[in-house]
């Protein structure tokens, strides 16, 4: 009797909108390679795949039942608990009615719950990292970091010394390591919660990174870890496939036609992401001032709740110098020849967006692995700058410096090449080919 052969992928992101998607886009490049991606969801995401051959199935979050979602929606901490209590079984229950058919999993390592599920299961499980190596490494540090006395064992910072993972790469203050966010029972819990996270990944054959071979520069170490997981760049995934619908929220195109009527690169774009808090009412204030005062045009992705706090007659001042959005087609505004600078969160997403775009950044890192990021912007590729605050002195200092640099296009010019040239997505798809033959064996 003939085998049915295996063709179902389950790949499993962590449910915040810049790791969902590029697990869409990577389900949509195994599509391509002939399998049937299914990404499995929680319920409180809603995503759109009837443009992108991709299956999604959701399962519940179970939040509800206990009271824990509030009107702000979901956070890092209530998401924790939703992974670590009640998705396991559901997943376990859809691998044992499916496990014929599975090629493997694929998983996004801060979703780690599902590695220890696929290997009851005696499942393949290949880890997914969204964002660079070098943050990847970064955390993967911790053991070294605690025995060479840099952090205490609840991953607070003992000295004030910069932080460099590997030689000659760019550096990064203590008080920027991805934990550290919000009050000290926060940061503890996020320790606690990367601590777990790398422990888990031990038990990885492959993990999948969304980023470039040439990252680092071609490090000696870079293909492997501390425990011999085969490190695999299949990235950056945005200039392998585009995907539509994919967003959590609906853009807002009006921006596009006020787009068209700008001068050549001189619209300011800015965002801050989509999994971050926000600035602060006090640095939206300012900045919304800030931006005034320059006189140059800009679109704001500022949401309804962050515009409470402009002054009163603010939006009908600047109606006619910018545009605020509560979300823009981002990718669509990046490309546009009237968009000359973005400031910017620093996220993964959104750096290689950019420089995909070929646009210069003004870099403003609020949380998590955006400080790292900015370090390679700023220190290493030189693409960018960084501001320190949203006072009118610091935009206009951060726009002089950012536009004014002659060499910077040229640099942009070769980081994208380097990243996303003809060479570069060979040797990405070329990796994703190998996995696929070895996850099939």
């Amino acid at each position: 009797m003939k085998c049915k052969k295996k063709s179902k992928v389950f790949l499993v992101p962590y449910p915040a909108q810049g790791h969902v998607t590029p697990i869409l886009k990577l389900a949509s490049l195994l599509f391509n390679h002939g399998l049937n991606p299914i990404v499995i969801i929680p319920n409180f995401i809603k995503i759109d795949s009837k443009d992108v051959n991709i299956s999604i199935m959701y399962i519940s979050d179970g939040l509800d039942q206990d009271g824990l979602t509030t009107s702000s929606g979901h956070n890092f901490f209530t998401i924790e608990k939703s992974m670590e209590n009640y998705m396991p079984c559901q997943l376990e229950t859809i691998i044992r009615d499916q496990e014929d058919g599975i090629v493997c999993l694929i998983v996004d390592l801060l979703a780690s719950w599902a590695i220890e599920i696929a290997n009851k299961c005696g499942v393949h499980v290949a880890g997914f990292w969204p964002a660079m190596l070098a943050t990847y490494k970064l955390i993967n540090s911790i053991p070294e970091m605690l025995h060479d006395g840099i952090i205490s064992e609840t991953g607070c910072p003992l000295h004030n010394d910069s932080i460099c993972h590997s030689f000659d790469q760019p550096t990064i203050r203590p008080q920027d390591l991805p934990w550290l966010i919000g009050n000290p029972n926060a940061r503890i819990s996020r320790f606690k919660f990367w601590t777990r996270t790398m422990e888990r990944t031990r038990t990885l054959k492959w993990l999948l990174i969304n980023t470039f071979q040439d990252e680092c520069h071609n490090n000696k170490d870079q293909n492997t870890t501390n425990f011999d997981t085969k490190i695999l760049p299949i990235g950056p995934l945005n200039t392998h496939v585009t995907i539509k619908n994919s967003s959590f929220w609906e853009e807002d195109l009006s921006c596009m036609n006020w787009l068209d009527k700008q001068v050549v690169n001189s619209v300011l774009y800015i965002s801050f992401g989509s999994w971050v808090s926000p600035i602060g009412e006090a640095n939206v204030n300012s900045l919304a001032l800030a931006l005034e005062a320059t006189k140059r045009p800009f679109i704001w992705v500022l949401g309804p709740l962050w515009r409470q706090g402009l002054q009163k007659g603010y939006l009908e001042r600047i109606s006619k110098q910018g545009k605020i959005v509560s979300w823009a087609p981002q990718m669509d505004v990046l490309q546009h020849e009237g968009v000359g600078c973005y400031l910017t969160h620093c996220g993964w997403n959104s750096t290689m967006e950019a420089i995909q775009s070929k646009k210069r950044l003004m870099c403003y890192p609020v949380a998590g692995d955006q400080f790292v990021n900015c370090a390679y912007i700023v220190q290493k590729w030189r693409i960018g700058v960084m501001i320190d605050g949203f006072g009118v002195k610091d935009l206009e200092r951060g726009l002089r410096k950012v536009m004014e640099d002659d060499g910077m296009s040229e640099r942009i010019d070769r980081l994208n090449e380097m990243t996303m040239g003809k060479v570069a997505s060979c040797k990405a798809m070329d990796n994703l080919t190998k996995f696929l033959s070895s996850v099939r064996m």
